[in-house]
């Protein structure tokens, strides 16, 4: 499991590995093929990039097609040469037919244990995404995970008062929205979001998370929405909403500052805030 811990490049967070290799896994769970071309991969991994990261290598599905045989879990075929410190070019791993391999004795042993199969994907989902984030991805490379990791562990053990803590720092209410939906007196669609990822090491604390509602928790998650240092909330050029509901839901929201939690409750440290926005938020923000 040490090669599919967390990726980094630079200090910043670096998901494209990832990436591929859920859409790799993906497909070797529907069709039973450990091989995929560069030709076919490129598009729907561009996608995924384009979704899930916020760098701007977003767009070269080539970088992780490429540099994942430095893990040992991939391999190239035909092998491609490059000068030190460069990758191939789209157009040259097209040009040479270039395909890409998930190794055949990992093959062999995740087919022999879908445990095993089930447990590797919700590891490569623990480690670099937060869990709003995990069924979408897994519908984006057509994975079935429920059906692979019945009895599996959990690559990572969550706090499990954590939601509690944060609900009520900020008296179960969304600090965006003010939403506060309750039944029968237990708080409902409101959830404990992390601003410096949990899957990047963020910790349980109130200093680095939000109460929120499901809708402004993926959004935050989904790199459409950040924060300033001064707790003000910042909305990503990227997000379109026409409806009077998608402009009063979100994109009003360009400036807003959240809501405090109670007195004596730490508000999100400024580090936490500095990190999601380099890591995650897809920039440039609307005016607010």
């Amino acid at each position: 499991m040490r090669a599919i811990q967390s990726w980094q490049s630079g200090g910043l967070r670096a998901p494209h590995k990832p990436l591929l290799l859920l859409y790799a896994l993906g497909r070797l769970q529907r069709s039973g093929k450990a091989s995929i071309s560069f030709a076919d991969a490129a598009e729907p991994l561009k996608d995924l990039l384009r979704e899930y990261s916020p760098t701007g290598s977003a767009l070269h599905p080539e970088y992780p097609f490429f540099y994942l045989q430095n893990d040992g879990l991939w391999t190239l075929d035909p092998a491609v040469t490059t000068a030190p410190g460069r990758s191939p070019s789209a157009g040259q791993l097209r040009s040479v037919h270039a395909t890409g391999s998930l190794p055949t004795e990992f093959v062999e042993a995740i087919r022999r244990d879908p445990l095993l199969f089930g447990g590797i994907v919700r590891h490569l989902l623990d480690y670099n995404f937060e869990p709003s984030l995990h069924e979408d991805i897994c519908a984006m490379v057509g994975l079935d995970v429920e059906s692979l990791e019945v009895g599996a562990v959990a690559a990572k053990v969550r706090d499990p008062a954590f939601r509690s803590a944060i609900l009520a720092a900020y008296e179960y209410r969304c600090a965006i929205c003010g939403y506060e939906g309750q039944v029968k007196g237990q708080p409902v669609g409101l959830e404990a979001a992390h601003v410096r990822w949990w899957a990047s090491g963020g910790p349980d604390v109130v200093e680095n998370a939000l109460c929120l509602c499901s809708l402004h928790h993926k959004l935050l998650d989904a790199m459409v929405l950040g924060l300033t240092e001064h707790h003000r909330l910042l909305v990503s050029m990227y997000i379109v909403a026409r409806s009077e509901v998608g402009q009063r839901m979100v994109l009003d929201l360009a400036g807003r500052t959240l809501v405090e939690p109670q007195r004596g409750q730490p508000k999100v440290l400024v580090d936490h805030i500095g990190w999601h926005a380099r890591q995650v938020f897809k920039a440039p923000a609307r005016a607010g």
